[in-house]
């Protein structure tokens, strides 16, 4: 008869002994890979705390990237991080969705009539925008060679209200830019700004809808209709580019009767960043055009790699699947009238902590009439400190991450605080972080009068 072993019984705290010290007693290998691995467990623990060193998520004020998703989408996600997007022919239903999406969305922004649908997933608007004016340069020279006129030298317009991304293509794909600087007292551009820098060698125009700045949009319909009378008086038929990605969707939902998109007669495409107020986890980005043939043929590469012929238009190759998918759960789980309450939501609350801001006299809300949901602001004249020194007192008492940043050229003088307010920032989280507005004024007006040096007790209670 063959003896029975002898039941172990393993300790679960000893476990957690043994698996601390493999994670935590000797220093992390950082210059090459360690000869020998340790356990998943102990590997998860190291990484997990050195995670804690970052700031929270959750109290990220200065990121228009979305920090929140629902349960269900975090597992979609999670159960398709598996699948590459640009395998079409493995995974066709990942690409119809794209197709669904893209559809959607031109619905959204207008696009006229018996339009052809065409756009493309980007890993964010930064593809987005490359593509989209890699598409515009294209057909202005695919026009001078057609008429024998010279193509050695394109440009851009665009204020200097725009994302880096912009000059970033200029200086890639060798475009001039004309940037149009700001001003003291204008963060926007318009027609009469536009109107010096056009002139037979400009493949488009960009107009900002919701400013990384300020969240304020350009004068699109001011922008779109020079263009018309350009075209109309000089028979230059120059293209507008909107680069939504912080207000595409935020536009539709709460100023539906606006006129920015497809709408507009020279509006050509559209850049509008899933993973902001699109409400989905980063990257994901989309490209729209106003109809097929604004997208040249010769952009578009149709290979066989991965078996079948696939057309691609993109800058990346392989990327996940997930996002897009996500994108496509907050479209059937939100629809147009949920994305409308969450937007509108954000927006109340927005105004609410604009209202509360401004009524501190230590500050000055800059655009009290902006159209995102963020408050723009900065120290009032006369004030003992700087808005740098505010931030990193709100980083201080509880963690919150809200950007002070000088605004660019001739507007540079000019340094503000923005705080955006997401879908997971509600009016709770707002009282409390009006009330740590005003211990940061009190810490540093304290330090500046010499009575203290360290930061003033955080009271409990409800705020103003």
């Amino acid at each position: 008869m063959t003896p029975s072993r002898p039941k172990i019984t393993i300790d679960p705290e000893s476990f957690k002994k043994v698996i601390s010290l493999e994670a935590f007693a000797c220093e992390l290998p950082t210059d090459e890979i360690p000869a020998q691995g340790m356990s998943s467990d102990a590997a998860y623990l190291a990484i997990n705390y050195e995670m804690e060193l970052d700031g929270d998520p959750r109290h990220n004020l200065a990121t228009f990237v979305t920090t929140f998703m629902d349960n269900h989408a975090r597992k979609l996600i999670s159960e398709n991080l598996h699948r590459n997007f640009i395998d079409h022919a493995e995974y066709p239903q990942t690409a119809e969705i794209e197709q669904r999406c893209i559809r959607m969305l031109s619905k959204l922004y207008h696009a006229p009539e018996g339009a052809q649908p065409m756009g493309a997933r980007c890993q964010g608007s930064s593809e987005a925008i490359m593509l989209g004016a890699l598409a515009m340069k294209w057909r202005w020279r695919a026009k001078r060679e057609a008429a024998g006129q010279d193509t050695a030298k394109p440009n851009l317009v665009y204020g200097a209200d725009v994302h880096v991304v912009w000059d970033k293509f200029c200086r890639y794909f060798d475009v001039e830019p004309r940037e149009i600087p700001l001003t003291p007292q204008r963060f926007t551009i318009g027609p009469d700004d536009v109107a010096p820098h056009i002139d037979e060698n400009t493949i488009g125009v960009v107009g900002v809808i919701g400013t990384t700045f300020t969240g304020e949009n350009d004068d699109i319909v001011g922008i779109n209709d020079l263009l018309v009378k350009i075209k109309r008086d000089r028979g230059l038929d120059i293209p507008l580019h909107a680069d939504g990605a912080s207000g595409g969707f935020v536009m539709p939902f709460i100023y539906p009767d606006h006129p920015w998109d497809f709408r507009l007669e020279q509006m050509s495409s559209i850049n509008v960043s899933g993973h902001k107020f699109g409400l989905v986890y980063p990257g994901i980005g989309w490209l729209i055009f106003r109809d097929r043939s604004e997208l040249p043929e010769d952009l578009v590469f149709y290979e066989n790699y991965l078996g079948k012929v696939d057309a691609t238009f993109t800058l990346n190759f392989s990327t996940g699947a997930a996002m897009v998918l996500a994108q496509y759960y907050n479209f059937l789980h939100y629809g147009h009238d949920g994305y409308q309450a969450i937007i509108e939501s954000m927006k109340r609350n927005a105004d609410d902590l604009a209202d509360r801001i401004a009524a501190m006299e230590e500050f000055e809300v800059l655009t009290p009439e902006v159209q995102l949901p963020l408050v723009a602001f900065t120290v009032a004249e006369g004030q003992s400190f700087t808005a740098y020194e505010v931030a990193d007192q709100l980083a201080r008492i509880r963690g919150w991450m809200v950007p002070a940043y000088a605004l660019p050229n001739n507007a540079q003088e000019t340094v503000m605080l923005r705080i955006l307010v997401k879908e997971n920032l509600g009016r709770s989280l707002i009282n409390q972080l009006v009330k740590d507005i005003a211990e940061a004024v009190a810490t540093l007006k304290s330090q500046a009068s010499g009575k203290g040096s360290g930061p003033v007790a955080v009271h409990t209670g409800t705020g103003y």
